[in-house]
């Protein structure tokens, strides 16, 4: 069952200009000034809402996105922006070496706004993004746990019941694929959904990267209602009960969102 942001490419790009400057940035803000000064890095920017609260802050941003039907979205959304010279958007891997060259040790923010549950060996990808970072720099992480009910994204399913099935994403893969081609999913949704189930990533997992990679987690707010619910399902954001929050794993299973600042 599409929901009215997968299929209108203006309203995903106000609900991400929204969040972000209801929640997203309000979040870092807590830990890092943000002023007409400040560097903005978002990786896996999409169309660039995310972004433009940091613009009117007067922020100098670079997004970088692997889709270019999205870059190209963005380049038109934020085209006045573009032209002022005040942000860059690219479509490139972060990992080519002319990326790091250019980029090396630029940003006072680095931004993966539900990225980082899609990016492959995340062991891997969270220390180099320390290679982007200013000293004092520090990396905003929002994502949805992979154990909660929506955790494998399968809300994006055209098949209606299976969008609004929980839980299921947990199964192994063998049967959470059958299930999915039982129920008469589209091909590419399927294909989508079982990425995303290889590169799961739960709260635990995510703060022992953290750990390893030599960063602080500096803040962090576990939702008990995503934020982006309130675009997605009309329903308000709220914020975990303390005490499960410090219950390693039950977490995992009724947080739907976690908010983190590590630097």
């Amino acid at each position: 069952m599409a929901l009215k942001q997968h299929l209108n490419d203006q309203v995903r790009f106000d609900q991400q200009v929204d969040n972000s400057l209801s929640y997203v940035l309000p979040f870092i803000e807590q830990t890092q000034p943000i002023t007409s000064d400040t560097t903005v890095f978002e990786v896996g920017t999409a169309e660039g809402g995310v972004l433009l609260p940091f613009l009117r802050r007067g922020c100098t941003c670079v997004g970088v996105d692997l889709a270019p039907e999205r870059i190209d979205l963005a380049k038109e959304f934020l085209a006045r922006e573009v032209a002022a010279g005040k942000i860059t958007l690219l479509c490139q891997n972060i990992f080519d070496e002319n990326f790091l060259l250019r980029f090396k040790g630029a940003f006072d923010i680095i931004i993966l706004k539900d990225v980082i549950e899609h990016v492959p060996d995340q062991a891997h990808f969270v220390p180099y993004l320390k290679n982007f970072l200013k000293p004092g720099g520090q990396i905003f992480f929002g994502f949805p746990p992979w154990y909660m009910p929506f955790g494998g994204h399968q809300q994006i399913c055209r098949v209606k019941w299976l969008s609004v099935l929980p839980y299921y994403h947990i199964l192994p893969r063998f049967l959470y694929k059958g299930l999915l081609k039982l129920g008469g999913e589209h091909p590419i949704v399927i294909k989508e959904l079982m990425e995303i189930k290889d590169t799961q990533i739960t709260i635990e997992r995510f703060e022992r990267i953290v750990k390893k990679s030599g960063l602080k987690v500096l803040h962090k707010q576990h939702y008990l209602i995503n934020p982006i619910y309130k675009y997605k399902f009309g329903l308000q954001p709220r914020n975990q009960w303390q005490p499960i929050t410090w219950l390693p794993y039950v977490r995992d299973f009724v947080t739907t969102c976690v908010y983190y600042t590590v630097g």
